[in-house]
């Protein structure tokens, strides 16, 4: 059943008339005759009462008419669709987070998407440490990461988003709960709730090395792969963690955030593979460029697209 004869049935059977039918459609009256024949006779019912006055739908015409609106109107959002697929504006786009851009970052993202991109649904991905989503991105199981460079896997590319101060979170019966700010050296003798040592944590690089920097290197008591996680242990009291500035934004009951005055920074990226071209990732990394999202000017476009 071809269906350019369904919408030619459903032309007649708007207008009532075969001549207006014909008008409509740009055609003459005697083919469109013969593919509504055709029709009937592939269908073995007649759609159509025909007398030299008007032309009215049978009993099955009326029904068949419902079924006909209904394929043409899914044949006509598929065809939207898939121009919106084409050209970016729909789709699925796979995203992976670390653990804390989860808490600031990703609200922000999903904000921005639903206004300028309403179309495209996001399959979010949470506490991915880098190397997790650097192979999540070269495996092609991740559209784009949000993550903390340096990036070792090569074929990703990437842009800054943010560089973060590291906090202490600290248990709110904690000695330094109710001070301002601290120090690093003040944290020597706690016990220090950190990523598990084999996940490459570039978070954990910053605090040992903030650390270092005076004078001891911190006490692991425990190890975690996500930091809700981390969190948990600070309010039971099981010792402190020190995490980018952005998980702020996820008030812990039990747990109190207090700024380091000499802690070092973690950088903030939103990484992609330089060979992912698809109008999507364009329409994406446009969006963001406009909206000031990225720190720094200039976008870096995928390799080998216009």
């Amino acid at each position: 059943m071809e269906l350019r004869n369904l919408r030619y049935f459903a032309v007649v059977a708007e207008t009532r008339h075969f001549g207006k039918a014909a008008e409509r459609l740009h055609m003459a009256q005697p083919p469109l005759s013969q593919a509504i024949r055709r029709l009937e006779s592939e269908l073995g019912v007649d759609l159509f009462t025909r007398t030299t006055r008007q032309v009215t739908l049978t009993r099955a015409g009326e029904v068949f008419r419902t079924d006909v609106e209904r394929i043409l109107k899914a044949v006509d959002e598929a065809v939207t669709r898939v121009g919106r697929f084409a050209s970016g504006v729909e789709g699925v786009l796979r995203v992976g987070l670390t653990g804390s851009a989860s808490y600031r970052q990703l609200p922000a993202l999903a904000r921005l998407l639903k206004h300028e991109m309403p179309h495209v649904m996001m399959e979010v991905h949470t506490d991915m440490l880098t190397p997790a989503q650097e192979l999540g991105l070269i495996e092609r199981r991740l559209d784009v990461g949000v993550l903390r460079p340096p990036i070792r896997q090569e074929g990703i590319a990437h842009r800054p988003l943010a560089d973060e101060p590291l906090i202490a979170a600290v248990p709110e019966e904690h000695r330094l709960a109710e001070d301002g700010s601290v120090r690093i050296e003040q944290l020597r003798h706690e016990d220090f709730i950190m990523y598990g040592a084999t996940l490459g944590s570039v978070v954990n690089d910053a605090v040992v090395r903030s650390c270092l920097a005076s004078g001891f290197y911190p006490h692991c008591a425990y190890e975690v792969t996500e930091t809700s996680a981390a969190l948990a242990l600070v309010a039971a009291g099981l010792g402190i963690a020190v995490l980018p500035d952005s998980i702020r934004s996820a008030p812990r009951e039990g747990v109190r955030y207090k700024e380091i005055t000499n802690a070092l920074s973690v950088p903030l990226a939103l990484a992609w593979r330089e060979d992912d071209g698809s109008p999507l990732l364009l329409n994406l990394l446009g969006v963001l460029e406009r909206n000031d999202v990225f720190l720094g000017p200039g976008p870096q476009m995928p390799q080998g697209v216009a």
